[in-house]
């Protein structure tokens, strides 16, 4: 049985950590292309000039425009030559990751996550948009970013609604690996770039993929009420070094190599619903968690218990939650047959799964967690 397991080569976490960016630039040479938005860069700018003047390095200015489009990307890649850049640095949140991502195309690219609201940064994936900002296409890249350098004081200094999103989507870690590895499905860390499915033998997860996934939950239920609290006061505690750790490095290694199942699907789903355009992307998970527990029949010990931690840190757990306040049965299909289309993870299940089935789980779950949310006097 073929297996696969990716992921950066160097992780680095830690307060102003910032700081030490020229040291990983200067690995690859004396500049980099900076690839963030300009509010980004400005958050940041103190400390990207101490960086640059203790390594004796130099950042080129992008000027990103806030959107991972073909032109956008194209842009960028001139930019990037006319000045030799020897480097990439992505910083900020996902659009301007994916963005350096499709510019460096797996070659010396270092991620600096500014907010940890979703598991993008440790990926070899990066997804287009265009200039409109639909849906264009994903793309995948040989080799994962060379390093992520995490600084736990710019995030614990960003509102506290991405870190929360951030443990929605990594909620639905554990959950999604163990579906995948039930039924053998393939993992993206095992297709080759480039490579189109189909062309090579697909790969399962592996036991440490599995292994990061189970510990991503574990940290989540022990530590991430008391990360919200310290974010909520801007603080970096033990807490909160170990919930970014969760986000970005633990769930980003266990979607990739552990697999996804139907809980992000119906997120993809739920986004035809207009509605639910104003919420995070891991806000949306969180909800698909639940519903990928209804659909399928998990013991209701374990559904409550995700229940209560969505509660406890602030995540939704009915659709009303998520800007839905009613649906009628054809917006339900809508979403249920958007989920399922045959490209989807729903189908990494370890069971046949329907449009009607999907329906109905999704149905179910918003009574489930309406009707819980309720019973805690919320």
């Amino acid at each position: 049985m073929r297996k696969a397991f990716i992921s950066p080569s160097k992780y680095v976490q830690g307060e102003n950590e910032l700081l030490n960016l020229g040291y990983f630039v200067s690995s690859f040479g004396k500049s980099a292309l900076l690839i963030a938005h300009p509010d980004d860069a400005a958050r940041v700018k103190d400390k990207l000039d101490a960086t640059a003047e203790k390594f004796g390095i130099s950042f080129v200015e992008s000027g990103f425009m806030g959107e991972c489009s073909r032109q956008e990307v194209e842009r960028l890649e001139q930019i990037a030559a006319e000045n030799n850049c020897d480097c990439i640095v992505g910083l900020g949140g996902g659009k301007a990751i994916d963005a350096a991502k499709c510019v460096a195309k797996g070659e010396s690219l270092i991620i600096c996550p500014t907010i940890a609201a979703t598991d993008a940064p440790t990926s070899h994936s990066a997804v287009l948009y265009t200039p409109e900002g639909a849906f264009d296409d994903y793309a995948y890249f040989k080799q994962s970013p060379s390093v992520v350098l995490v600084d736990t004081t710019v995030i614990a200094n960003a509102p506290t609604r991405f870190l929360v999103s951030g443990m929605g989507d990594a909620l639905s870690t554990y959950f999604e690996a163990r579906a995948t590895s039930r039924s053998y499905s393939r993992v993206n860390a095992g297709l080759p770039s480039g490579v189109r499915e189909g062309q090579t033998a697909p790969a399962v997860g592996t036991n440490a993929a599995m292994a990061l996934a189970a510990l991503c939950y574990e940290m989540l239920l022990r530590d991430g009420l008391k990360a919200k609290a310290a974010c909520d006061a801007n603080v970096v505690t033990q807490a909160l070094e170990n919930i970014v750790e969760t986000n970005i490095l633990l769930s980003g290694l266990g979607f990739e190599s552990g697999g996804l199942a139907a809980a992000h699907a119906i997120h993809d789903g739920l986004t035809a619903l207009e509605g639910t355009h104003h919420y995070f992307h891991g806000e949306k998970v969180a909800f698909g968690t639940i519903a990928q527990l209804v659909l399928e029949n998990a013991p209701t010990e374990e559904l409550n218990q995700v229940m209560d931690f969505c509660l406890a840190v602030g995540l939704p757990v009915c659709l009303a939650d998520i800007g839905v306040d009613s649906m009628s049965r054809e917006e339900l299909l809508e979403v249920a047959e958007k989920a399922c289309i045959p490209e989807e993870s729903i189908h990494a299940m370890p069971f046949p799964v329907t449009v009607e089935e999907v329906a109905a789980a999704v149905q179910a779950a918003d009574r489930i967690g309406s009707a819980y949310k309720a019973s805690k006097g919320l």
